[in-house]
């Protein structure tokens, strides 16, 4: 997992293009997705979602994802769960303090953004804790809802 996980922060321009058109799809499909029902949706979309992303990310499913500002590394692979930005131990070598095996992901996070497009202005945006009863759920239905 953490070699596809650098593999798409070096991609991270790729891979926010792609969201971005993605996200589009995912707008427009809105009224057929509330038609046939979000809470239907929600157990096979989720487990397509987890799928992918945590093939391509590590993604742990906080069900409010922040790749596109966190340059496609995900902030929940932090030992801490940190949302915006490492903690102050982070090692002279860029390596995380709880688990020296693994590189800090904001150390990655801020190199992803660097590559992206909207990446390194959105990664200075605060963001609020994960709301736990978000865990597991689809953040794709929530895009195609227009939530957060």
């Amino acid at each position: 997992m953490r070699v596809m996980r650098g593999w798409s922060v070096r991609h991270a321009r790729a891979l926010e293009s792609a969201y971005r058109a993605f996200e589009r799809v995912l707008v427009a499909a809105h009224p057929a997705l509330r038609a046939v029902g979000y809470a239907r949706l929600e157990a096979p979309v989720a487990a397509v979602e987890h799928a992918i992303k945590a093939f391509l990310f590590d993604c742990r499913m906080c069900g409010e994802c922040v790749l596109s500002s966190t340059g496609m590394s995900c902030p929940m692979n932090c030992p801490k769960r940190l949302r915006n930005g490492p903690c102050g131990g982070v090692r002279a070598d860029g390596r995380c303090e709880v688990d020296p095996g693994i590189t800090c992901v904001w150390i990655e996070a801020v190199a992803g953004s660097r590559e992206m497009r909207l990446g390194s202005a959105a990664i200075r945006i605060v963001q609020p804790p994960v709301d736990a009863r978000r865990e597991g759920r689809s953040s794709w239905l929530a895009a195609a809802r227009g939530e957060p």
